[in-house]
């Protein structure tokens, strides 16, 4: 049987996954149907994309306002970060996640994108969306335009708003990754990790750089991880604490993971 990774040099991206999932005997409508949700209704946003890039300011206005405790530059910075992996998780996931699933999807476009204002005190997830209309993208398309954009982000972003180099791309590098986040636990893990990283490599920015997907097995499940190389600060935060996949403790975390030398035909 042609394994995951024999691609062919025509093979879209849709088809080589489709080929991960038949090989770790995976239905992929039901991987999707757990991986995106159904459409939020109509929702109201503060201010787009577009106008936080032309003018930084809005947002860190906008965190004094939302977030109390955002006295003094380094806890703004620490909200603006974890807005950046939000916006990432929010919007590039659940668009790449449609690539995938559809073979076309829109590309985030910061004109459409918004800031929602929060539902609850202290909220720093689900806020960014995408307004529907857009054209569709193919494959290359959408590589081509998430890669432009994310590009374009990031010096607002890193000059404006102090979000680092690591925290920024590998917040990029989770939203992109999102289908094979969607199996870590199901597929192969070191066909996951193999083909996670290609996907990354296609972009040609520094997302691929700063995560690193390593296969790992934890309470005797061979699993699939995507392991950051930078934080986004929600430590900083109340409440915050640290995520599976946070650059901060990489080195403790990774020597005390067993990995194996997994093979695809174990």
């Amino acid at each position: 049987m042609v394994g995951p990774d024999s691609a062919t040099e025509d093979e879209g991206w849709v088809d080589r996954y489709d080929r991960l999932l038949q090989a770790s005997g995976l239905d992929r409508a039901t991987i999707f149907a757990q991986s995106l949700q159904a459409p939020a209704p109509e929702r109201q946003g503060l201010f787009s994309l577009a106008q936080c890039l032309d003018q930084p300011e809005l947002l860190v206005q906008q965190i004094g306002r939302d977030y109390p405790d955002a006295e003094d530059r380094k806890t703004v910075r620490a909200y603006a970060s974890v807005l950046q992996q939000d916006l990432a998780l929010s919007v590039l996931a659940p668009l790449t996640l449609r690539l995938f699933r559809d073979g076309e999807a829109p590309v985030a476009d910061p004109a459409r994108i918004y800031l929602a204002p929060i539902e609850e005190t202290g909220q720093t997830v689900s806020r960014w969306f995408q307004t529907p209309g857009q054209p569709m993208a193919s494959e290359q398309g959408f590589q081509r335009g998430m890669a432009a954009q994310t590009q374009a982000w990031y010096p607002v972003f890193r000059q404006q708003l102090g979000v680092s180099p690591g925290a920024y791309w590998s917040s990029v590098g989770l939203g992109l990754g999102a289908p094979f986040s969607a199996v870590w636990n199901l597929a192969d893990p070191a066909s996951v990790c193999d083909l996670a990283q290609q996907w990354l490599e296609t972009f040609r920015n520094d997302a691929n750089r700063f995560i690193d997907w390593i296969p790992a097995v934890f309470a005797e499940q061979r699993t699939a991880i995507p392991q950051r190389k930078g934080c986004c600060l929600r430590y900083l935060l109340p409440e915050g604490g640290y995520c599976g996949t946070c650059g901060v403790y990489r080195k403790e975390r990774m020597a005390g993971i067993n990995s194996p030398p997994f093979t695809t035909d174990q």
